[in-house]
């Protein structure tokens, strides 16, 4: 890929990640262009960021297609009109057909709000202080025909606080989200992601040695 990747994302809701790559399109950092923006809700705030942005915004939405197939076929065309590059599933709540996935095979990622493999699917905040975990985090990954399977291309994780409640770790994870994302569009846009036997990783990136305990250790005990 090349500075002139055309990224299209795909939202259904107030679109913060795609104002996050947004910014970064504007500003040059994201090293790919947000070619387009389409949602399966007409209402979807995030229709309003790329309209702001100049943007193309279009709407597919699902509620006037008799079955998942249909819808898809509909938005496979109006994704193939925008002509991209990498396509990105930004809090986009539909469940792709994996003929739409097969097509997009290495160039859909998708955002999903837990450190998979753990809580796939929705409502993951709630799952994560349910389980008393504390770490939780975000997923960027490879789009398969399994629900949130796919290879794995970054991951960023924090700490929950015992005062967390689901809308509060919502937005931690939603600012950890809105710095990896335009990170692994912009490694997608200039060829440096390479996937092997379901592990991707990025060229000529030194990756330094850390680690995230939770709770903490107490220092000298």
């Amino acid at each position: 890929m090349t500075e002139a990747c055309r990224c299209v994302v795909l939202v259904s809701g107030s679109g913060t990640n795609l104002q996050a790559l947004l910014d970064r399109s504007a500003d040059g950092s994201l090293g790919a262009e947000v070619a387009g923006v389409v949602s399966n809700r007409p209402d979807a705030y995030a229709l309003e960021r790329a309209r702001a942005a100049g943007v193309p915004a279009h709407v597919v939405d699902h509620t006037a297609f008799a079955d998942r197939g249909a819808f898809d076929a509909a938005l496979e065309e109006a994704v193939a009109r925008l002509e991209p590059d990498l396509v990105v599933l930004a809090g986009f709540m539909r469940v792709l057909t994996p003929d739409f996935v097969a097509r997009l095979e290495g160039r859909l990622i998708n955002v999903h709000p837990s450190l998979l493999p753990v809580f796939r699917g929705l409502h993951t905040h709630r799952k994560a202080l349910e389980a008393g975990c504390q770490v939780h985090g975000t997923t960027i990954h490879f789009v398969t025909e399994d629900l949130d399977a796919g290879p794995i291309i970054a991951q960023a994780a924090l700490r929950v606080h015992s005062t967390d409640s689901e809308s509060s770790l919502r937005e931690r994870v939603q600012a950890l989200e809105h710095r990896l994302l335009p990170q692994v569009v912009r490694w997608f846009a200039t060829g440096r992601l390479q996937t092997r036997d379901n592990r991707v990783t990025v060229s000529a990136h030194a990756e330094p040695d850390g680690e995230l305990i939770a709770p903490a250790p107490d220092d000298g005990n």
